[in-house]
């Protein structure tokens, strides 16, 4: 999709191991629809097209028929790995890409919209909140791709080494709560709790059947420090 002179299209990373959720985040019930369905669906209205970068033994849920998907065949590496996968996959279709994780359920286009008017002609833009940046809430230009797979060779994998090496605009989250006052968008999902909280943000019930899993969680983690504890 066109933002002014620039092609951007979207890459949403879905290929964590879940551990702390206890549950496959992709596929979490989040209303009418799966957590990685619903954030395609919100960044869609702003991008196209979109890739979704899985693990490579990962099980999507059914994606509309013009979502791409990948792999990413080199787990456990971070971001820049799975951003690397995205970029591959679009290079040829887009000059730019808006990327993000399949746990922000609660994502403002608003927000998508804003980032990619801040890229100007630079190679990054990225949000940063006290000094932390959002790698998965921020927009890269396809050029930087060569560089990624430098840094990726070289094992350098935090994308902050990235954003020293390019020209990079850094987006104060202040600046962003204009369109996302609660910055929803830069609230992934970790732990049951988190989710349970945006399904109560959106007007969403928690499922029977989730809430037992995570009650055989609970149970588990507390047979575990027990267990230790003697």
């Amino acid at each position: 999709m066109s933002r002014g002179e620039v092609t951007v299209g979207g890459i949403v990373l879905c290929g964590g191991k879940s551990s702390r959720m206890g549950m496959a985040k992709a596929t979490l019930p989040f209303g009418p629809e799966l957590m990685l369905q619903r954030v395609v669906r919100l960044l869609q209205k702003v991008v196209r097209p979109i890739v979704v970068v899985a693990a490579a033994t990962q099980e999507l849920p059914e994606l509309p028929s013009d979502i791409l998907t990948t792999r990413d065949e080199r787990e456990g590496r971070g971001p820049l790995q799975g951003l690397h996968a995205g970029l591959l996959a679009l290079q040829d279709r887009v000059e730019a890409v808006f990327a993000t994780s399949c746990d922000v359920p609660l994502l403002q286009p608003a927000f998508v919209s804003r980032m990619i008017d801040e890229l100007g002609d630079n190679d990054a833009a990225v949000p940063v909140q006290d000094g932390f940046h959002h790698p998965l809430a921020a927009v890269y230009r396809v050029s930087a791709l060569p560089l990624i797979e430098e840094m990726l060779a070289a094992d350098q994998l935090r994308p902050r080494m990235l954003y020293d090496r390019v020209a990079t605009r850094l987006v104060s989250v202040n600046e962003l709560r204009i369109v996302d006052a609660e910055l929803a968008t830069l609230k992934n999902l970790n732990h049951p709790s988190d989710y349970i909280e945006a399904l109560r943000l959106a007007g969403f019930e928690l499922l029977e059947e989730v809430s037992e899993h995570f009650s055989q969680l609970d149970l588990s983690e507390n047979h575990k420090d027990h267990g230790s504890g003697a």
